[in-house]
């Protein structure tokens, strides 16, 4: 589904990103940290959460949506549970900030919890509970756009309501973590971002347009009136979303749909997380882990599949191929990318295919 375009080293992206951020007046430490998120999610193939944000998180920085060197300012807290002001500042620096909080929380009484309001966007919600799992802790991670990014209908509606409230869950194995991320849509706003961008049509049953009829023209998010992502599972989805944006906008003190006017798109942000050793035990945690893992991969296949993929093993698969060949961005993104680079005076890198 990627557009004709070119192929960058991911290194090389990973320093024009960073020296992007940078000339938009971001520390170096901080420029760094978002743009590591930003290539690693298109090095995983997660396009939508990848430097294609770029040219829409600058502009936030003149208006004060977004906010370099940001403090995480702390509004409640107990030995179990941190509730934190964001205040305006970008998401992957508060989220690590965040986690580093609840680890010493978890060190103590094995299990914690955080929330965050006025969040820079966090990216892929997947990168957060893998760096938990990664530590050898489970982790639980959701998000919702403090009601202002509407973009899901419910079900037999044609007005969208909610946003794509996604979560994530990330758990630690004997090998890699095991995390699963999902949108509560058929699919992440962020990718039909990507299909508009890149000049191209929606797979058919992401989409219905402000008449409740199914489309793939991706332009209908971003008309007026506005069409609307189609919920994951119908019902079941739209369901599990609503108590989503609940949790998240309650605890955390940001805001659920309808927003008050003038409300910022910000994230607000609600992470648990769990020490298996505080449970049973870390190796009885691993071992059921890995026998669940390793029972679901061996069962018997359909002809012609070769192997039972889990979550992560395409994103496994895709990082490889992307480490070697290069990240593929479509013409549009690539465009948009060096044109801000012209504006602030920052040369792209060397492509290895023609643009």
């Amino acid at each position: 589904m990627m557009a004709s375009g070119i192929r960058v080293d991911a290194d090389s992206l990973e320093r024009f990103a960073s020296s992007l951020f940078q000339a938009a007046g971001v520390p170096l430490e901080e420029a760094d940290l978002v743009s590591s998120s930003l290539v690693g999610s298109n090095l995983r193939g997660h396009d939508s959460h990848g430097v294609v944000r770029i040219p829409r998180y600058l502009p936030l920085l003149d208006t004060g949506e977004l906010v370099a060197a940001a403090d995480l300012v702390v509004q409640s807290e107990t030995p179990a549970m941190i509730c934190a002001d964001a205040a305006f500042g970008f998401g992957m620096v508060q989220m690590t900030r965040l986690i580093e909080r609840l680890e010493a929380k978890v060190d103590v009484l094995g299990v914690a919890c955080g929330t965050l309001v006025r969040c820079g966007h966090v990216g892929r919600v997947g990168e957060w509970a893998e760096a938990v799992a990664t530590r050898g802790r489970a982790a639980l991670v959701t998000v919702n756009d403090n009601g202002v990014l509407k973009c899901v209908a419910p079900p037999g509606g044609t007005e969208p309501t909610v946003s794509t409230n996604p979560i994530a869950i990330g758990v630690p194995t004997s090998d890699q973590p095991l995390v699963v991320d999902i949108s509560t849509s058929v699919v992440a706003n962020g990718k039909v971002l990507v299909q508009h961008v890149a000049g191209q049509q929606c797979p058919e049953g992401w989409l219905i347009d402000a008449d409740g009829n199914p489309t793939t023209d991706p332009a209908v998010r971003f008309s007026d009136p506005r069409g609307t992502i189609l919920p994951m599972g119908d019902y079941k989805g739209f369901g599990l979303s609503l108590l989503l944006d609940i949790l998240v906008g309650g605890l955390s003190g940001g805001s659920c749909p309808p927003a008050a006017d003038g409300a910022p798109g910000t994230n607000n942000v609600l992470l648990v997380v769990w020490d298996p050793e505080r449970f049973a035990g870390t190796g009885h945690f691993l071992g059921e882990a890995d026998k669940l893992i390793e029972f679901v991969r061996g069962v018997n296949r359909k002809p012609g599949v070769d192997a039972i993929r889990l979550a992560g093993d395409r994103s496994a698969a895709t990082m490889a191929e992307r480490l070697a060949e290069g990240v593929p961005l479509d013409s549009g993104t690539w465009a948009s990318l060096c044109e801000t680079g012209r504006g602030l005076g920052v040369d792209p890198p060397t492509t290895r295919t023609p643009a």
